[in-house]
């Protein structure tokens, strides 16, 4: 699940705008459900958030240290 996070992370640091959730199917080999309940689970553990239903929409809430 961090390795997925920190995907996230690095993918909008390089590309300047978010991740797609096929872009990280694509990334890591798996199947979209597994991207869509990973995505849940770090929303509801309030690492990342998003806006439903709108693509690329995906922002760390972690801070640098």
């Amino acid at each position: 699940m961090l390795v997925i996070l920190a995907f996230i992370y690095y993918y909008s640091k390089v590309n300047g705008y978010p991740p797609a959730q096929a872009d990280i199917q694509k990334y890591f080999g798996v199947s979209a459900p597994t991207v869509h309940q990973t995505i849940l689970k770090l929303e509801t553990d309030e690492l990342i958030s998003r806006t439903p239903r709108e693509s690329r929409s995906l922002k760390v809430l972690i801070k640098n240290r």
